[in-house]
This record gives structure tokens, sequence and C-alpha cells, in this order.
């Protein structure tokens, strides 16, 4: 079996296991991540350099969450929280 084939299949056994508000986190999920690509397509370098600054010139002024904090409200959001 092809290992597209296969994944297709295990992600199809998932999905029918998620409630709604999962369901639409993971459809977000999956527009966010064609957008990005598309994005990511179209960008120049001076752009990218442009974005790699200022991401570095926001983690400088503490402008970020730890990864304990990232998991934390991800769990909030699959909850339904804010």
């Amino acid at each position: 079996m092809p290992a597209a084939v296969k994944i297709e299949k295990e992600l199809n056994n998932y999905i029918h296991l998620l409630n709604t508000d999962q369901k639409k986190s993971l459809l977000g999920f999956i527009k966010t991540m064609f957008k990005s690509r598309e994005e990511a397509e179209s960008i120049t370098i001076e752009q990218y350099n442009r974005e790699l600054e200022e991401a570095d010139a926001e983690i400088d002024r503490g402008e970020f969450y730890t990864h304990e904090e990232a998991i934390e409200i991800l769990k909030k959001r699959v909850r339904g929280e804010k």
C-alpha cells in the first residue's frame, strides 16, 4: 500500500473521533498551512530577511511564549476556551 494511501486511511480513522470544535481547529490549521505555503512561495528574499529581523526584535523585547505557555494556549483552544 502506498504511503499516501496509508496516511489518508489513518487520518480518516481519527477524524470521526473529533468533536465539532476539534474539527474546526483542525480545518483552520490545514487552511493556514496551505495559505502559509502559498505566501512563502511568493515572498522575496528581502521580505524574508525583514521578517526575520522583526522576529528577532520581538524576541529581544521578550515578546514570545515559552514552550510550556504555548502548550497551555493550545490546550485551551482545543477545549474551546480563549
